[in-house]
């Protein structure tokens, strides 16, 4: 199973300065560079403590500076907020000065607090988050870009720098409904599922998207699909139920997205969303999930600095590889 960290950067009741969430995350990640894990991927979001990250390229770039082998993706490069030529000139020069590390991901949010302050009628987002990966990908591949779309026209434009790699990073959309997840895998795109759903609906929704790139003749096998888990461990069930529980509140009063009003949000987290116990019973949850929901890659996301390094310590040791 290959590991990576879907890296927020919560500020929970504003306990301690800004730089010194910034500084705890990064030296996080200098962990992550010395050990078994493939990935960080950086979590965008705007204007919510949930996570104060408003530009994972900028990030990504201090990423790159303090890590020499580390995989550095995004998770996500909220395409449908930014002018494409800028994201195709960002994540070139991310992939240039991180040695060809980038691993793309980009998606089109689903916070109405962002489509307002960025101007983006929530109706809009999906055609304007379709159409920028078009053109990010087609900035990258040609030499020169000539573009004509609903929302952009372009006339032999040469968008430098190229990314390193070629013919450019990797590439997944964020899918979270089966729509979304039905047009991924039209296009023929890779793609990463949310930490929000729960492992049955994980599962649903990778077998619709198998059999969906199947009916559209592109391949199955051999694709990374990072599923995002919130995780909590500690030495006893009894405190990492806590650690469980005080997560899955701060996720629901925080930017749990989508909630039945018929269901108690935080039990649903605890019932079907987070991962939590002892390193031992962590494992064998993750070798079940493996079986049941086909989770090869987990995108980890740690409830506590205790769960993190309990992990990288005595859980990732045993399911790498």
């Amino acid at each position: 199973m290959k590991a990576g960290v879907l890296q927020f950067f919560s500020w929970p009741e504003r306990r301690v300065p800004i730089e010194t969430v910034y500084e705890r995350a990064l030296d996080r990640i200098a962990i992550m560079d010395e050990g078994g894990y493939d990935s960080v991927w950086l979590a965008e979001h705007h204007f919510n403590t949930y996570s104060v990250c408003p530009s994972v390229h900028l990030m990504g770039m201090q990423v790159a500076a303090r890590t020499r082998r580390l995989r550095i993706g995004t998770a996500v490069t909220l395409a449908a907020f930014y002018h494409p030529l800028r994201i195709a000139e960002e994540v070139a020069l991310l992939d240039i000065f991180s040695g060809g590390r980038v691993n793309w991901g980009a998606g089109r949010g689903f916070d109405r607090t962002e489509f307002r302050a960025f101007d983006v009628a929530p109706e809009e987002s999906s055609p304007r988050f379709r159409e920028n990966v078009e053109i990010v990908l087609a900035a990258w591949t040609q030499d020169r870009l000539t573009y004509h779309g609903r929302y952009y026209d372009f006339d032999d434009i040469e968008v430098l720098p190229k990314p390193a790699q070629r013919p450019h990073p990797p590439v997944w959309l964020a899918a979270t409904s089966p729509d979304s997840v039905r047009a991924a895998a039209a296009g023929g795109y890779s793609i990463l599922m949310d930490p929000h759903a729960t492992h049955a609906e994980i599962g649903e929704k990778h077998r619709l998207y198998r059999e969906e790139l199947a009916r559209h003749g592109h391949p199955v096998d051999g694709r990374e699909i990072p599923m995002a888990r919130l995780l909590a461990i500690a030495e006893t069930r009894a405190e990492a139920e806590e650690i469980a529980r005080r997560g899955a509140q701060w996720t629901v009063a925080s930017y749990a997205p989508g909630r039945d009003p018929s269901v108690d949000p935080v039990q649903r987290y605890m019932d079907g969303v987070v991962i939590f116990g002892t390193p031992d019973e962590v494992v064998d949850r993750l070798q079940q999930l493996r079986e049941e929901i086909c989770l090869e890659y987990l995108l980890c996301s740690p409830l506590s600095h205790r769960t993190f390094l309990l992990f990288t310590e005595r859980v990732l040791p045993r399911i790498a590889g």
